[in-house]
């Protein structure tokens, strides 16, 4: 099974559990945002932290 048939059959899964329609024309776009989410989120997994970090105290923008 590719990622391709992963992600449609999880795009039909939790459309099904949410009871949310997923028009078939809608697919694609919705494909295409969890392959950029999984890529960040893969991004995110694979940077090195060392023990001794620690959250910034104070956010500011």
């Amino acid at each position: 099974m590719t990622e391709k048939d992963s992600l449609d059959d999880y795009i039909d899964a939790a459309a099904q559990l949410l009871r949310l329609p997923v028009k078939d024309a809608w697919k694609p776009a919705v494909r295409a945002n969890l392959e950029v989410s999984m890529r960040l989120a893969r991004m995110v997994d694979e940077f090195e932290f060392s023990d001794e970090a620690e959250p910034a105290s104070v956010f500011t923008a």
